[in-house]
């Protein structure tokens, strides 16, 4: 399967809610690193993991596809 193809799939509801947060963490992460006002090293540490975390959460939901056997381009023919 190629990756245009699994990004174009449904995505299960759990990984769609996962991605979600995913996004939310990754967003919480940017708003903090990037305020204009001076913040302590732990915070700042903080909100980078927050962000490297959920960007990596919503990649890796938003890969995943369901595993239905309809689709006639994934499906193989083991009746040879």
């Amino acid at each position: 399967m190629k990756l245009t193809q699994r990004y174009k799939k449904k995505t299960p509801n759990f990984f769609r809610k996962l991605r979600n947060i995913g996004i939310a963490l990754a967003t919480a992460g940017g708003v903090i690193i990037a305020a204009p006002i001076a913040m302590p090293a732990i915070v700042v540490t903080i909100a980078t993991y927050l962000t490297v975390a959920g960007t990596v959460a919503t990649a890796v939901s938003q890969a995943v596809v369901s595993d239905t056997k309809t689709d006639p381009e994934t499906t193989t023919n083991d009746n040879k």
